[in-house]
């Protein structure tokens, strides 16, 4: 099963949805990008289309999978016609390929946007050979639970808190965001061992503002790794390395590693 574990004395490098800062955000190349870097584990969203595949997808709206090119839902299109506007769209087929050939020694994280066909995630990992290099994450333990049942060799992360809206992307609400998580931060570890027991989780992917030693320890604690996301500034970064955490979700990789490795 893929270890979630700090690395010869340094967190691990999740690439999040690939590398966006050095290519376009779950896709191919972004995650060629992300290897290329050196990443530990590369992070991706997956969404179902009613009319097609299971793709790779941060969202329903279609702005974002197209970076700006067609506004609209994702889920109202068919495959041909996402391609139309956002012509390097994977299919979780082609992303899953890409891990059994072109990287073999990377793990995946995958971040769940599916509230149905999870047994079709789940066996999809398992037809590739994917399932004990694959972790999977969301706020819902439901689902986790469904993944869980269908795939037992899948590790389960329990993502905290959820943003729903995708908040964390709207630079204009980072301040009163800091400040509610900022609230937040003194009650984490106390809830923390409901919120991950109730999940059946082995790691947890905690919002980096919230990360503090004592989350850590607690969370080891438990035998539970943490992961902190989504960090891109140098400050942030060796404070939640200092802090003991397993892994850092970032969005250029190559920041990370020029950190972290000198």
């Amino acid at each position: 099963m893929i270890d979630l574990r700090r690395r010869d004395g340094r967190p691990l490098c999740v690439g999040h949805r690939g590398a966006p800062a050095l290519a376009p955000e779950n896709t191919l190349r972004s995650f060629r990008a992300a290897v290329a870097a050196g990443v530990d584990v590369v992070e991706f969203d997956v969404l179902d289309l009613p009319r097609g595949p299971l793709v790779l997808a941060h969202s329903d709206h279609l702005e974002e999978v197209s970076h700006g090119a067609a506004r609209g839902r994702v889920r109202d299109k068919s495959l041909e016609e996402l391609r139309g506007v956002a012509p390097e769209l994977p299919t979780l087929e082609e992303a899953l390929a890409f891990f059994a050939e072109e990287a073999p020694h990377v793990g995946l994280h995958v971040d769940l946007k599916l509230r149905t066909r999870l047994d079709e995630l789940a066996a999809a990992l398992d037809r590739f050979g994917l399932a004990p290099r694959t972790v999977v994450s969301a706020f819902h333990s439901a689902r986790l639970h469904a993944v869980a049942r269908a795939s037992p060799r899948v590790r389960i992360g329990f993502t905290y808190p959820e943003d729903r809206f995708g908040v964390s992307r709207r630079e204009r609400l980072w301040p009163v965001v800091g400040l509610g998580l900022s609230a937040m931060r003194a009650s984490v570890p106390f809830r923390l061992t409901r919120l991950v027991r109730r999940a059946g989780a082995s790691a947890v992917m905690l919002q980096h503002r919230l990360v503090t030693p004592g989350v850590v320890e607690r969370a080891h604690a438990m035998g539970v790794s943490v992961l902190a996301w989504t960090v891109d500034d140098p400050a942030d970064l060796r404070r939640v390395a200092a802090a003991g955490v397993d892994g850092v979700i970032t969005n250029d990789p190559s920041i990370f590693v020029a950190i972290l490795s000198a």
